[in-house]
């Protein structure tokens, strides 16, 4: 039994397959808290990479104080954001539901509900109705948990990053356990890889979505469409959905562009997202993915798929990340990158 267990310690292959399926099961059984977890994180490797980025600037400057400064401004932010232009995206998107069921009213969709009331009976529009409030109740339950979900990760993200030093040098000492130095090893292996292969992509897909929704609101702004604010918020949550993002909004901006210029201006929207598609494939993908990390577009759709149906929503957002991690564990694809990470645990093999 004691060779046995030696000669499992001394395969590397063998213990790192059991740590990562160790790992999945933890996750699995923590899904429940999947929102907390994921959100934790980026905070974090923001904030790390904050700190990292000023401190090449000014080394001199204590970490402690740039954390400060950091959450103090979000939460500046979030006052802001809370007092002065939430009110703002709740009125534009009840201006946009309005246009929108103005537009369903008008008489070019007469026919279309002409149509559909010979084979729709009304016991079915009941049914569909009492969904819809399901739905509804549903998605209110789900924002109250994730704004919990928001504040704890800012809460625990803030103790990470406040005490940085500390938690690196407390992390090490598991490195030197008795009996599991094997698996601690291995988490950190797996832990340096996630960071450098989820980080590097999921803060590549951030930055394209910002680019996406700048450039969409300056088009926006120049056909004087309505409701700025709220298309551009729904834009750039979209964008973060690798490629299916930007189809999906083709559906809400041809809604509401037509409601404003009939179908010339479905035509121009048409026109304006294949541009903006066409600059994040072939320009800032290119730029921002510089290890060469984007996927068929085959590939992302299937992963996408898995995801939502694994994760949900996250699924959506994560999932590309998730599997270009997979891929550089698996020695298929591996990212390269020359920045701090999170959590720098060095293996003493």
């Amino acid at each position: 039994m004691g060779q046995a267990w030696d000669k499992f310690k001394e395969n590397t292959t063998a213990h790192r397959l059991v740590t990562l399926c160790l790992i999945i099961l933890v996750l699995y059984a923590a899904r429940s808290m999947m929102n907390t977890i994921l959100l934790t994180f980026i905070f974090t490797y923001l904030i790390v990479h904050l700190i990292r980025f000023t401190q090449k600037k000014i080394p001199s400057l204590p970490a402690q104080i740039i954390v400060v400064f950091a959450y103090l401004l979000v939460i500046a932010i979030i006052y802001f954001a809370i007092t002065i232009y939430v009110p703002i995206l709740i009125k534009q998107i009840v201006k946009m539901s309005h246009s929108l069921i103005k537009f369903y009213q008008s008489d070019d969709m007469n026919w279309i509900s002409r149509y559909l009331s010979r084979y729709i009976s009304n016991s079915e529009i009941t049914t569909q109705a009492k969904h819809g409030v399901t739905i509804l109740v549903h998605a209110l339950t789900n924002f109250g948990t994730l704004t919990i979900a928001f504040f704890m990760s800012l809460i625990m993200s803030f103790f990470y990053t406040i005490e940085l030093n500390s938690m690196t040098e407390f992390s090490h000492t598991f490195l030197h356990s008795r009996h599991l130095s094997w698996l601690f090893e291995d988490i950190a292996y797996f832990g340096n890889k996630f960071v450098n292969t989820f980080g590097v992509v999921l803060e590549a897909q951030f930055f394209i979505a910002l680019c996406n929704t700048a450039m969409t609101m300056i088009c926006l702004i120049i056909m004087k469409m309505p409701q700025i604010i709220a298309l551009g918020l729904m834009v750039f949550i979209l964008s973060l959905i690798p490629v299916a993002g930007v189809i999906i909004s083709l559906i809400p901006l041809s809604l509401v562009a037509y409601s404003v210029g009939g179908i010339r201006y479905v035509i121009y929207i048409f026109i304006i997202i294949m541009i903006i598609h066409a600059i994040e494939a072939y320009i800032l993908n290119p730029k921002f993915m510089s290890s060469k990390t984007e996927l068929p577009i085959f590939y992302t759709f299937v992963v996408l798929l898995a995801g939502e149906h694994f994760l949900g929503t996250w699924g959506l957002i994560v999932g590309v990340p998730i599997f270009t991690f997979l891929l550089d564990i698996l020695g298929v694809k591996s990212v390269k990158r020359k920045k701090p990470q999170i959590l720098k645990i060095e293996s003493k093999k």
